[in-house]
């Protein structure tokens, strides 16, 4: 399989989630991704992170976000380092980092401080808050960020505590952003010979995420309130609804999801409904449409009414993590794939890139071993 980004070098000095998720979507769409990491310091910090290791360097939760990438070790804080750092992107067109806001420039991974290098160099950075302002040194995490831009008072109950999301959606869709604005300014640079910095934080990330319910503040005051179920806040039916055995989700955004689902369950009763006529007008009254739903669909289980409703009115199990992983249309799908592993004789069960080209998913592999590719890109000399 050709993979579209074949030919493309990055170099990327990254740890944790945010920028290795962003630069893992590149490697398995085809880019040679080059971790560059340092022996002294173990290499990237999430190598250490437990509590599920696959023998030195290497764990389970590094495995998830540096797949299809190569390792070599270097300090480029030595002068032997630099050098050979500076060699590999003289023939690279990205060096990609998530360092704290002020670090990059100390470390010389600017577009300032390798122009010379590489004139066509495009870098790419992921920092907590900017790099251009009074928080450039602050360090910061994904929680912090769900925290204050309000993610955590829309989440959740209305009567209940702050709640974050349960992943770390801030640091993926970070990453995800930065590999876009990678890609623009490498394609940019091919054209003009010039390359660029390329900004993106975590902070700018989950703010913009407010997305419509931000506009609606911004311009009408209006700061929507958590609801009940995770109700969508201007539509409705789009909540959890109770069933015989559990919970479903359903979504019925517009007219005719609406009229499907009330004939499904057997209340084609309400579509004449004066209190219900529109999306708009039915979450006026949300409570008493909820009470009426709950009624139909808690006389059989979630998969009835799954299967029920399938291709007329958008509607999904709601399952724990176990239930997701083990069912079968991911399995279908090849959502789950398993990728060899020199230290797990039967691999390494992993999600599959969700990206497909041609119809086909990019094959997976393994996330590599601390320093892996040194004789492979460095001649076999270890430049810590």
């Amino acid at each position: 399989m050709t993979r579209p980004l074949e030919g493309l070098r990055i170099l990327t000095f990254e740890q944790y989630g945010a920028g290795p998720y962003g630069t893992m979507l590149l490697a398995e769409l085809g880019a040679e991704v080059i971790k560059v990491e340092n022996a002294a310091a173990g290499g990237d910090a999430s190598r250490g992170n437990g509590p599920y290791f696959l023998g030195e360097n290497d764990s389970e939760y590094y495995q998830t976000f540096s797949r299809s990438k190569k390792s070599v070790t270097l300090d480029i804080k030595s002068r032997e380092g630099r050098a050979a750092f500076e060699a590999l992107a003289r023939e690279s067109d990205a060096v990609a980092n998530n360092l704290r806001g002020d670090q990059p420039a100390k470390l010389g991974l600017t577009f300032e401080a390798l122009r010379a290098v590489n004139p066509k160099i495009v870098c790419a950075h992921i920092s907590a808050y900017g790099r251009d302002n009074e928080r450039t040194a602050w360090p910061g995490f994904d929680y912090l960020m769900q925290a204050e831009c309000g993610f955590t008072f829309i989440t959740g109950e209305p009567d209940g505590p702050p709640v974050r999301f349960g992943l770390s959606v801030v640091d993926f869709m970070t990453g995800a952003l930065m590999a876009a604005g990678l890609l623009a300014a490498v394609m940019r640079a091919r054209e003009s010979g010039e390359g660029a910095d390329v900004d993106c934080c975590l902070f700018d990330t989950a703010l913009h995420q407010l997305s419509y319910p931000g506009t609606w503040y911004l311009n009408q005051g209006d700061a929507a309130p958590r609801l009940p179920r995770g109700a969508h806040p201007s539509v409705a039916p789009s909540q959890f609804f109770r069933t015989a055995d559990g919970w479903i989700m359903i979504m019925a955004q517009n007219q005719t999801f609406w009229e499907n689902l009330c004939r499904v369950v057997g209340r084609a009763d309400l579509i004449e409904d004066p209190r219900f006529p529109t999306p708009n007008a039915r979450a006026a009254y949300r409570d008493e449409l909820t009470q009426a739903l709950d009624a139909a669909l808690m006389t059989a289980p979630t998969a009835h009414w799954v299967q029920a409703l399938a291709g007329k009115t958008p509607c999904g199990p709601v399952y724990d993590m176990a239930r997701a992983l083990d069912s079968p249309f991911p399995q279908a799908t090849g959502m789950i794939d398993r990728v060899p592993h020199p230290d797990r004789a039967d691999g390494l069960r992993m999600l599959a890139c969700p990206v497909k080209i041609n119809g086909a998913r990019m094959p997976g592999k393994r996330s590599p071993k601390l320093g892996e590719h040194n004789e492979e890109l460095l001649g076999g000399a270890r430049k810590t």
